[in-house]
């Protein structure tokens, strides 16, 4: 089926990030956007507000009365659609032409110079940086991402010349995600690997097998394409494509020097393969964004954004949601918001807080993600949630998983070392936290934990 043969689209978890992407891109072409999801969001109802039809039970006589042709109607599944889910069945057994999230992605982006920004943490920042520098920029972008990007409040950019612009001539940024192997669909013009810990084993089942899929999908490059790596990675022995590198010293070819850091703004120089670029600020805090900055600007540099257009997109990006929001920052209290789920995503953003507000009480909540994420990761987690000086730790979120024998909130919290720790209620939570008005407070998690960033919000102001 052809892009110009759809008329609707079908999404099973339309909520998702990545999903919800695509059925924006979808909609904006005209093609009508139905979706299902299991549960209600801010999100969900915005893809309502944009003209979307959303629904939240899984019902097969419903999807019968859209009276749907499977000749112009493409259905979009997501992994995290169960495998008894009942739309699902009864699409599949009428004909329907079903694709995964990321063959739809890959189909999309084989149109456009792809730019894809893989990793098992940093991708999101990095590719919401990468397509605001080229937004800003006089070359443009489509992007598809894993989160909201601050700047233009959505998870889809698209083209400012549009159909000036011919497909073929206009870059695309996309999140290339190693969940399911889902990268492996997309033929990347210029590429970034931000890291390659070891995760999804749930998936994978051994760190190695993980490192194969990275190491298949840098070989995805299109002839003339180009890798940038962080510097120090395993993969890069094993590499046999054109690729560079990039880090925080100048054992990379593409570095970051004379870093000044304040707790407003990130001050640093850049040499870009030999090529310097002296002073610029970076419009988000953190040591391992100016990193994910160094991944950005030698792609952007790579592309033909010129170096003032670099500076200017550095400096104006104001971030992802999620990612080291400010949700409070006052004076008198720092109340900050991550996704942070891997340990050493946790390790990066506490050593982060801890260096911008050293002389601060360092409070944490912190949402398990997974029962097999923690078990795997138990030790890692342990050691950076110690980082903290006092933690809130709430309950294992399961997502797609059901219980794990053995595996839970206490058995973590028995190994983390701060002095001020406790097993907390998501409701107790809220609570406690008004009760102690903490001056340096963070919400950690991938779960459901945001739900509670406004209640605190309300109970801190």
């Amino acid at each position: 089926m052809e892009l110009k043969d759809i008329r609707i689209a079908y999404f099973l978890g339309v909520g998702g990030i990545g999903m919800s992407a695509i059925a924006r891109y979808f909609s904006s072409r005209g093609i009508v956007v139905v979706g299902y999801d299991k549960t209600e969001t801010a999100l969900t109802r915005k893809l309502s507000d944009e003209g979307m039809f959303l629904h939240y039970v899984d019902d097969p006589e419903f999807v019968q009365t859209l009276n749907l042709s499977a000749k112009d109607t493409l259905v979009v599944l997501t992994p995290a659609i169960p495998k008894d889910h009942q739309e699902w069945a009864w699409l599949k057994s009428k004909g329907f032409n079903i694709l995964k999230r990321s063959e739809v992605l890959g189909i999309l982006s084989r149109a456009y110079k792809t730019i894809g920004i893989a990793g098992t943490h940093g991708k999101t920042t990095t590719s919401t940086l990468v397509a605001h520098i080229f937004t800003q920029s006089a070359i443009g972008c489509n992007a598809f991402l894993g989160g909201i990007s601050s700047n233009y409040q959505s998870n889809l950019l698209l083209h400012k010349h549009g159909e000036d612009t011919k497909p073929q001539d206009q870059f695309t940024v996309v999140e290339a995600d190693e969940f399911d192997r889902s990268f492996l669909t997309l033929d990347p013009y210029l590429s970034v690997i931000t890291s390659t810990d070891a995760d999804h084993l749930d998936i994978y089942g051994e760190h190695s097998a993980m490192q194969v899929s990275f190491l298949a999908y840098s070989n995805r490059l299109v002839e003339g394409g180009k890798l940038f790596i962080k510097q120090g990675l395993d993969l890069i022995e094993k590499l046999h494509v054109n690729f560079e590198t990039y880090g925080l010293n100048e054992t990379a070819q593409n570095y970051a020097y004379d870093i000044r850091i304040n707790q407003d703004v990130n001050t640093f120089s850049l040499n870009l393969n030999g090529k310097i670029i002296s002073d610029v600020s970076l419009g988000i805090p953190g040591m391992h964004n100016i990193e994910n900055a160094v991944a950005a600007s030698a792609i952007a540099i790579a592309a033909g954004v010129s170096q003032e257009e670099l500076r200017s997109g550095l400096f104006s990006f104001k971030g992802v949601k999620r990612r080291f929001e400010y949700i409070i920052k006052t004076p008198l209290r720092i109340f900050i918001d991550d996704y942070a789920h891997h340990p050493e995503e946790l390790k990066a953003i506490l050593n982060s807080v801890k260096q911008m507000y050293p002389n601060h009480k360092l409070v944490i909540a912190f949402q398990p993600h997974l029962y097999s994420r923690t078990r795997d990761f138990a030790d890692g987690f342990a050691a950076s949630l110690s980082l903290a000086d006092q933690l809130y730790l709430l309950d294992i979120y399961p997502a797609r998983e059901l219980p794990i024998e053995g595996v839970s909130s206490a058995m973590l919290l028995k190994s983390i070392t701060c002095k001020e720790k406790e097993l907390c209620s998501k409701e107790d939570l809220i609570l406690k936290v008004g009760k102690s008005r903490p001056a340096l407070f963070l919400t950690l998690g991938a779960g459901d934990i945001d739900a509670l960033v406004e209640p605190i919000k309300l109970v801190l102001a």
